[in-house]
Order: structure tokens, then sequence, then C-alpha cells
């Protein structure tokens, strides 16, 4: 058979061929429902029947959960939180018996019940959008198991399987097993979906959103995933495996790089979790460029003490003892949803309460608690240098008030006599806002973190997570990396460092670019580290900054890639 290339997105800087094995959900169970009255005397026991499968369906959830933590972090293990809210809503609960004890089987009574959510979410613009996806696979789940169907275990699937899907949610990632799944490929999604962060996570091959031309692929033929290339290869031939050299990853190094003129570039780790540090230090991280400090309020009924804070920050000071570890604040709202919080319903979270806004209004309380927590690491780390960003500000007034609040947290830890340092501080650069009030906040902070994620969807007004947008959600449209551009200078123009923690910056392919425009720091998923330090290694610095200038000079995404491409 002859070789054919499918273009998509790759997500992950990893290469692996294996058999296509396509996985198709079952919808047979939810498109032939139908409405057939159940006696009276059997009502009770269709409403048990209910009762059990919904049990049956947070046992399911939690362990998920579970091993989504252990695997991927407790960040990307929150989607299960909120599938696990959508089974017990209340008023989801009560439609489904009301229709029952009218006499409608259980079956019914379920997909009745979710049908307005889910066209009410369906409604909604960005990642709310999202929610209905969520609603439909807690519905699945519960009709799967009233049916008494079993589902398809992918964790079964014959070892060195190539997994292709239209897409696949949260519930189907947390089931691969990255020792025997050689990779996957799907027709929909983008670098920020679920999917690809747990891929990135898992250090899986992955290639989204292929499109519909992936489904002409058969069950069974060879193919190589190739995360490096953005390619799905059917029927590889032994040119092209013997060329990209399978296997080869780069070598791991934990010496800090510099470029071949002497510019070294801080290369370290996102992490959302304590258990994540061990996988940082392994794979050659300098530090900690995104600590996500919203672990810590999860999964719980109340929030973190501050001694469970300060015991934490000191856990990841000590895990980098000559590098820098940088907190950002807590981010809760948008996606993150915090249920003894009582976070508002809003139309677009994004657009709402989120960040700094909730920090310094109604959850000003936890701030406080959380930076005296900070501020006491900072001095009794025995090792590791402590910095501190906070995130979404977009306004003078927000900055300034967070600094006041480090003040007052300072002079009440000095009365009591604690032991307290402040620490480096900075701001996300994450918004248009934040990007044309960027010198004002370069004035007031000693860093700036890029946080490329947020900054693309807001810049070019594209949700993250909705695929009919994800050609617009790309840093290198004109207008982001202009953003980029100006960020960075003003950074340098101001004698403080600027580093990015977006998935941007874990992307080998625009390591050079990024280090042509002056970024000072990348941090990224542990499993590109040792990728982008060998690609600084290779770095001509002048040759980058002319490559940097080029991008700046042209007008469409695709002329910013072919001169990328072009180098």
């Amino acid at each position: 058979m002859s070789e054919r290339v499918l273009s998509g997105t790759g997500v992950t800087p990893r290469k692996e061929t294996g058999t296509v094995v396509w996985y198709r959900p079952d919808t047979a169970l939810t498109d032939g429902i139908e409405n057939e009255t159940i006696p009276s005397t059997e009502r009770s026991a269709e409403r048990d029947r209910f009762t059990t499968a919904r049990r049956q369906a947070r046992n399911e959830l939690e362990a998920e959960r579970d091993r989504t933590v252990e695997q991927v972090g407790e960040e990307e293990a929150a989607v299960f939180d909120a599938h696990i809210q959508f089974l017990d809503d209340p008023q989801i609960e009560s439609s489904v018996c009301a229709d029952i004890f009218e006499g409608a089987p259980a079956e019914y009574a379920v997909q009745e019940a979710f049908e307005a959510p889910i066209t009410q979410f369906e409604g909604m613009e960005g990642q709310m959008a999202e929610r209905a996806d969520d609603l439909r696979d807690v519905r699945d789940r519960l009709i799967r198991l009233l049916a008494g169907s079993e589902r398809v275990d992918l964790a079964e699937l014959p070892a060195g399987s190539v997994i292709l899907a239209n897409r696949l949610t949260p519930s189907e990632t947390a089931q691969l097993d990255p020792s025997r799944i050689a990779g996957f490929a799907t027709i929909t999604g983008g670098r920020t979906s679920h999917a690809a962060i747990f891929a990135r996570s898992l250090a899986l091959p992955a290639v989204v959103g292929v499109g519909s031309k992936l489904e002409t692929v058969k069950d069974g033929v060879p193919v190589l995933v190739d995360g490096e290339l953005d390619e799905v290869v059917v029927h590889p031939n032994d040119e092209k495996l013997d060329t990209i050299d399978i296997g080869a990853d780069a070598e791991v190094t934990h010496n800090r790089v510099e470029t071949t003129d002497g510019t070294e570039i801080e290369v370290a780790a996102n992490v959302g979790r304590p258990t994540e540090l061990a996988a940082a230090v392994e794979q050659g991280a300098d530090g900690v460029g995104l600590y996500r400090t919203e672990f810590l309020f999860l999964d719980r009924e109340t929030p973190p003490s501050e001694q469970e804070q300060y015991e934490a920050y000191i856990e990841a000071l000590e895990a980098f003892p000559n590098g820098r570890v940088v907190v950002r604040t807590l981010d809760i709202g948008g996606d993150k949803q915090v249920p003894y919080l009582d976070l508002p319903a809003e139309e677009n979270p994004f657009l709402g309460e989120r960040g700094i806004r909730r920090s310094l209004g109604t959850d000003k309380g936890l701030f406080k608690t959380q930076l005296r927590a900070l501020l006491r690491a900072a001095a009794d780390a025995s090792g590791g240098t402590l910095s501190v960003m906070f995130p979404l500000v977009t306004t003078v007034d927000e900055l300034d008030a967070a600094l006041d609040c480090i003040d007052t947290v300072a002079e009440s830890l000095q009365m009591e006599g604690s032991n307290y340092t402040i620490p480096e501080l900075g701001v996300m650069v994450e918004t248009p806002g934040a990007v044309f009030m960027v010198t004002e906040f370069a004035k007031r902070v000693d860093f700036l973190s890029l946080g490329t994620n947020d900054l693309a969807q807001y810049v070019m007004a594209a949700a993250r997570e909705n695929e009919q947008v994800a050609d617009l959600h790309d840093p290198l449209h004109p207008p982001v990396l202009r953003a980029i551009h100006q960020s960075i200078q003003v950074a340098h123009d101001n004698d403080i460092w600027i580093g990015m923690c977006g998935e941007m910056a874990g992307n080998p392919d625009l390591t050079n670019v990024l280090v042509g425009l002056g970024i000072d720091e990348l941090s990224m998923s542990a499993v590109t580290i040792p990728d982008v330090k060998a690609n600084v290694i290779e770095i001509d610095q002048s040759r980058a900054r002319d490559v940097a200038a080029r991008t700046l000079t042209v007008e469409t995404s695709s002329d910013v890639t072919n001169t990328i491409d072009n180098q």
C-alpha cells in the first residue's frame, strides 16, 4: 500500500507507530429510547433502578477522577468534579423522579431531564458551551448503567493500538494506558482541548483536528502518529520511518542552557499538584514557571489552612534548591469551580468574576491567608527562590490593590513576630487590557509572565474549547504575536524579566522565534522540557532575532508559519 499523509495539530513532541483501532461510542442506547408506560405498581422499583445507576455512576466518576489525578494532574481531573455536580443536580434528579412517577421508564426520564440543560448550554458562548458535552457524558453514562450495557474499556485495547476517534471525552481519555496505547488521533480538537492536555501529561503521541479525512483510515492498518510534524502517516514506508528516527527523544539535561552566543534561557515546568514536582526534576526543569495553587482548594469541603498551603509551597521550593518557583495566586472562576465558594452562575464566566477579581473581592480573606503562607514560605524554605504572580490583572487599580494586600499581610506578620520575606512579585499578561497597560505594570513589579492560552483567546475573541473557532485560537496570529512582542520589549525597557507559561512555550517548533523575540523564561509540561532545551542550545541569537523580526511584519498566521518554517 502507498503511504498517505494526513495533517492535523500535533500536541506532543512524540512519535510512534501502531495499528489503528477505531473508537466509535455506541449511540444506540440513547437514539432509540421509547416512552412505554410503567404500571403504577412498578414505579417505585423503577425509581430504585435510577438510584442504583446514579450511585454506580458516582463510583465510576470518582474512580476516573482518582486515576486522572495520579496519571495527569489535579487541575485536569477537576472536570470529573463538574460531572459529579451534574449527577447530583437537584433539578435534574427531581425531573427524573417526577417523570418516573408519571409512568416513564428511567432511561426515558433521564434523557428528558438532561435535554433542557444541554440545550441551554449549547446556546452559550465559549467554554460554557463545552458543558453541553459534559452533560451528554453524564447522561449517556446513566443510560448505559440503566441498560446494563458494558462500555469499551480503552485501557484493555491490544498493546500498540493507535486510537482514532471523532473526539475523546475526559472520561474516555482518562482510561488510556500509555504503556499499551501507542498514540491517538482525532477528527476534531485543538492544542488546548482536554484530550491534548492529557496527551502531553501522559507523554502520548497525539494529533488532533485532522478533519473528516481521518475517517478514510480503516481499522487494522499501520499508522505513524507524529506529534512533531503534525501528521498521521498511513502505511508509513521504511524511508519515512528511518527519516523520523522513532524513539530518538532529546537527552535530558539538568544543566541550564544557553544559545550559541551565551544567552541563557530558563526552561521551567508547569506544575498542577505536588506529585508533578518529581517529574519536573526528572525531565531537567530549571524550576517551576507556573505553580497552579487551585489543586489545594479542590476536592474538599472547606478551604485549606494557612499551614497546609505553607507546607505545599515549602515542598515545591525544596524540590528546586537552586531554582525559582513561580506561584500563581488562586485563579478560581471561568472553568474552575469550587463548590464551597458558591461561585455565581455566569453566562460567560471567562469574562466574569475570576482570578484577581475574586481575590480582591469575594475571596479577599482566602487571598490574604494565601499571601501569609507564601511570605512565610519565602522566608523559611531551605532552598529555592519564591516568586508570586497575580492572574488576570487588567487595571492598575487591581495591581495596586494586590500590592497593598502584600504590604498589609507583611505588617501583620511583623507584628506577630513571624518570619517572612516579600518575594519577587509579578503579573500575568493574558488580556488585551494587560498588554495596553503593560508599561504601567512593569514599573510596579519584578517580572511579567505571558499566559498565551488566555491571551490568544481574548485577543482573537475565540474561546479555547470552541472547536468552531479553533483556527482563531492560535498564538501565531499577528495580533497575538505583536502583543507578545510588545510585552517583551516593555519588560526589558524596564529592566525586569519576562516568561511564558502558556501552551506556546512548550512547542519546540516555536522555541527559536520566542528566543528571537527576547523571552527570558519558558515554562511548559515536563514532557517537552528536553526537546525545548535541546533546541535552545542550537539557536544562533542573531538569526533568531531576524526570523522573529520578519514574523512581526507579515499579515496572516499562515505567513507567520511560513516564515518560521523557512528559517
